[in-house]
């Protein structure tokens, strides 16, 4: 029996050595052996890290240690296939979002992959490469809400370097982008269908909102399988996404209210320089023509002054509207100057930029402003490289032209289209256009005139009554601009004088008289010092001395040596003098004092009641007509005060 048990014992052990040199010639039995050893290892070094398992489950597992290493080696190999691009998006990649992420090293990638970008195109795309490179997304989309069409304008990056671009209407509540976009809350899909993309890898996908301080900005849509692990870090690049975005639309409309001016909506002087720039290069390069129309609203100082700023700025918009509407798509315009407005004609002759001038023109004349009527420009061209190839001089050229255009204007009772190319501006006819057009604008540029003006004046050769009413406006003007308190004051008071001649039924061609000279009736300042015309208080002692003096500086200075304005001279000389004597310069009574001065005295009176001064608020129209009652027989006239007190409430009080 024990000599059996021996030979069966030996016949086992033979076969065991043959099954071990078969073993050993067979190359997958060598490979397996190889990686026992380690594998076994590895697993030993994960079991240490856990709870120690008992003698006994070891021995239940006999196969353990050889299936692990098997599972580990295909694992291995899933994970260095995905992490090639060109497998990339193909093969499943759950074994590879399971890898350990060093978050440290993450956020530094992420800092320098943000770092330096200027738009938010730049953005997504690096935000794209640093989820694909470093956290394995099958793919990046970013949604941004557009307001006026009210959608979200999507674009998808997937791994292969690929782009698709859809639209999802904000309507559509069943699609989680919209969910997401509405709640501002993250949206996570067991599936990436509802993007309607082909061929694009299944997975997971997480939609994350793009919050800012004003608002959801938009969404970013993330492609991956687990997540759950990640999210802390894409919801931190999100929030980052919609900073960036905020601050990328605050730059953008700071540039654009930079070179945009408020009220026209064309380029500010700044702005419209810089565009010059560019377009007189590219013509230079091209050797093309272009051309630079100037516009001027004719009488806006004018209007200003009578209608006040609000109606001025109507008639400024109405140009600049009229404008945009007959410009090409390629021409540029901007309010060159405070109702000046230029426009760069980019290949463009000055027959051609003539043409669109008469136009523009033409579509102005047929508009009807309340209480200015049809609005008249003045119209100044300059070509280059006709006239100049210099920016700066080829815009003094285009402005010059236009104040020739203004005088022209004024004689001819029309708008004048004057191209630079067409004047010597050294000959006298342009010489003297340009002088009377700086006359005239002296109370805008606030230009201290003096004797200079005066001779300007003077020596005017008044051809029209309507030529008369603007140099006397813009003398005027140019008064009141000298003295801050009393902006605005010679207008009413012409206005309020004009409406009492009316109501006291005088022939209108001593009306038209008044009104004249009670635009004028304050000239005389042209001769007081600054000092006490500026002065914030009241006068006192020497200085209203000298104040006194103004009716006779207005009426033998600035008068007496133009013809046309001689019979002017009885109403700004005695328009201070009193009914009971008191007044000045020559204490006159009564009668005496010529009707059109008692009128015009009533009118300044009343004014400077209802005016705002440096030492006391304006009065109510009721207020002011008590005084000029209690003044009446004493200083005015009672009849005058009764009719204007009568007219009064009717009258335009602002000031």
């Amino acid at each position: 029996m024990n000599e059996n048990k021996e030979k069966v014992s030996e016949k086992i052990k033979q076969k065991e050595v043959k099954k071990a040199g078969r073993a050993a010639t067979n190359p997958l039995s060598k490979q397996l052996n190889t990686l026992k050893k380690p594998a076994i290892k590895s697993l030993n070094n994960v079991e240490s890290a856990q709870p120690a398992r008992t003698e006994e489950s070891r021995v239940s597992n006999p196969i353990l240690s050889e299936t692990a290493s098997i599972v580990a080696r295909i694992n291995n190999f899933n994970t260095n296939k995905t992490a090639n691009r060109m497998y990339a998006g193909y093969m499943n990649t759950t074994a590879s979002s399971h890898r350990v992420v060093d978050y440290s090293d993450l956020v530094y990638n992420t800092n320098n992959a943000l770092q330096g970008k200027t738009s938010v195109h730049e953005l997504f795309a690096a935000v794209h490469e640093l989820f694909l490179e470093k956290l394995n997304c099958v793919f990046t989309a970013f949604g941004v809400f557009h307001e006026q069409s009210k959608c979200i304008n999507l674009k998808l990056f997937n791994s292969m370097g690929s782009t698709y671009s859809s639209k999802l209407v904000l309507s559509d509540d069943s699609n989680p982008v919209i969910q997401c976009f509405k709640n501002k809350t993250p949206v996570i899909q067991d599936n990436n269908k509802f993007l309607n993309i082909p061929y694009l890898p299944s997975s997971s996908a997480c939609i994350f909102p793009l919050n800012s301080i004003n608002g959801c900005k938009g969404v970013m849509v993330i492609g991956k399988d687990s997540l759950e692990n990640h999210m802390e870090i894409f919801s931190f690049i999100a929030n980052y996404c919609a900073l960036f975005m905020q601050n990328i639309e605050l730059l953008e409309q700071t540039n654009k209210y930079a070179n945009t001016d408020t009220l026209t909506g064309l380029y500010t002087h700044r702005g419209f320089q810089e565009v010059l720039t560019v377009e007189l290069k590219k013509a230079e390069e091209n050797e093309s023509n272009l051309s630079i129309i100037m516009l001027d609203v004719n009488n806006i100082s004018k209007i200003n002054r009578e209608l006040g700023h609000a109606k001025g700025d109507e008639v400024i918009k109405l140009l600049a509207e009229k404008v945009k509407q007959n410009i090409r798509s390629t021409d540029k315009a901007g309010r060159y100057g405070g109702d000046e407005i230029a426009i760069i004609l980019p290949d463009t002759s000055t027959a051609d930029a003539k043409y669109l001038a008469e136009y523009i023109t033409y579509c102005l004349s047929c508009c009807f402003v309340d209480d200015v009527g049809p609005v008249k420009v003045s119209v100044g061209i300059a070509t280059y490289p006709e006239c100049s190839k210099d920016q700066e001089k080829l815009l003094i050229l285009a402005e010059q032209a236009m104040y020739i255009s203004q005088a022209k204007g004024y004689k001819e009772g029309m708008s004048a289209i004057v191209s630079s190319a067409d004047y010597n501006f050294w000959d006298d006819e342009a010489l003297n256009s340009f002088a009377e057009v700086v006359a005239k604008r002296h109370s805008q540029l606030g230009i201290d005139f003096g004797e200079e003006l005066l001779h300007k004046f003077n020596n005017e050769q008044i051809v029209s009554h309507n030529h008369l009413m603007e140099l006397a406006n813009s003398l005027a003007g140019a008064i009141d601009a000298k003295d801050p308190y009393t902006k605005g004051h010679s207008t009413s008071v012409s206005r309020y004088s004009e409406a009492l001649a009316r109501a006291i039924n005088l022939p209108e061609d001593e009306v038209q008289r008044i009104k004249l000279g009670a635009l004028l009736h304050d000239v005389g300042k042209i001769g007081i010092p600054e000092t006490v015309l500026k002065k914030p208080g009241k006068l006192e002692g020497e200085e209203w001395e000298i104040m006194k003096q103004h009716p006779v500086i207005g009426a033998e200075k600035v008068l007496a040596p133009n013809d046309a304005l001689r019979d002017l001279i009885p109403i700004v000389k005695y328009h201070h003098e009193h009914v009971d004597g008191s007044g000045y310069p020559e204490h006159l009574k009564g009668e005496n004092i010529p009707l059109a001065a008692r009128i015009v005295a009533v009118a300044d009176t009343f004014h400077a009641l209802i005016s705002d001064r440096p030492y006391r608020k304006g009065m109510s129209v009721e207020k002011a007509c008590e005084i000029l009652k209690d003044g009446a027989g004493k200083l005015w006239d009672s009849d005058l005060v009764r009719q204007f007190i009568a007219i009064a409430p009717s009258l335009s009080t602002s000031v």
